[in-house]
């Protein structure tokens, strides 16, 4: 069983049908001791970082989604998922996160690519994981796949060895990072057809 975090923000049932779509089951709860206890949880997002930690803490999420990190169980972060585990955001001002991973989230410059990035982009391995070996929500996924992404915001992680994949856009940035039992992803796999299914299909059997 899949547990998604609903905190008010987020593709929740887009998460879970792509879960349902894999012969994967899957639930949405807000319901903190639910999450404690999960097997694997998926912490999804859209939306401005201090909006996000506001709705955790107005749904009393915070703690238990932090206790069930600590478990050292499956974690999967997508999009604003992936940024609420580092230590600040500028958005709106600086913000807190889980901090979690060491770093902060950045905006994109001014340039001349447009703001937010959406749509289609590859995504490129970077080095290897401290202990050699490949992430394994990537396995069976092609060097240089496609997938989707909305955000004007990214991480810059303190510790380099987190991360597994960049992607340019002006600018290379961190789109996906792997620690131990966790792993959060800039880009969106629901919305991503095949490589995307391919990821929550691999996040199921880790």
């Amino acid at each position: 069983m899949i547990t998604i975090v609903d905190y008010g923000m987020g593709n929740l049932r887009s998460v879970a049908k792509g879960f349902e779509r894999l012969g994967v089951s899957a639930r949405v709860t807000q319901d903190p001791q639910e999450i404690t206890s999960a097997s694997k949880l998926v912490l999804p997002g859209v939306g401005a970082f201090q909006d996000a930690i506001q709705h955790l803490e107005q749904f009393h999420l915070t703690e238990p989604i932090r206790t069930f990190l600590e478990k050292k169980k499956p974690f999967l972060g997508i999009c604003l998922g992936l940024q609420l585990l580092f230590a600040e955001s500028e958005e709106g001002g600086l913000s807190k996160g889980f901090g979690v991973l060491n770093g902060r989230v950045r905006r994109f410059p001014e340039g001349p690519l447009k703001v937010p990035h959406i749509g289609w982009n590859s995504i490129r391995r970077v080095g290897e994981n401290a202990r050699g070996q490949e992430c394994p929500l990537l396995e069976g996924i092609p060097e240089g796949s496609y997938f989707y992404f909305v955000h004007s915001y990214y991480v810059d992680p303190v510790d380099t060895s987190v991360i597994v994949t960049q992607t340019d856009y002006g600018t290379p940035f961190t789109s996906m990072i792997w620690k131990e039992n966790l792993i959060a992803t800039q880009f969106h796999p629901e919305k991503s057809q095949q490589w995307g299914l391919k990821l929550l299909e691999n996040f199921a059997r880790f």
